[in-house]
């Protein structure tokens, strides 16, 4: 699949990116390379397949939970750079 200048042009736009036309160029010679290789996996025949969401089987290595004692106060702030009143102190992140 070919990819047009404008349709780089367009991606650069909603990416908030500035190309140069050397750029341009490579980028819609790579992604077009990128799509005909996508195209070659649409020709393989998958009937009868079942999907799968990784190509290799994984089991969940979860433990199980144990009711423990909750740590003291004093033993959680022990390293924090800054506390106040029992608390951690950190940067405001919210305007």
């Amino acid at each position: 699949m070919k990819i047009t200048k404008d349709e780089v042009l367009y991606v650069a736009d909603l990416a908030r990116l500035d190309l140069d036309e050397a750029s341009i160029e490579k980028f819609a010679g790579q992604i077009g390379n990128i799509l005909q290789y996508v195209d070659k996996l649409n020709e393989v025949d998958t009937e009868g397949i079942r999907p799968t969401s990784h190509a290799i089987s994984l089991t969940n290595a979860f433990r199980e939970d144990e009711q423990r004692q909750p740590l003291d106060r004093e033993m959680a702030l022990s390293n924090a750079p800054e506390k106040e009143d029992g608390n951690f102190v950190v940067p405001k992140v919210v305007g």
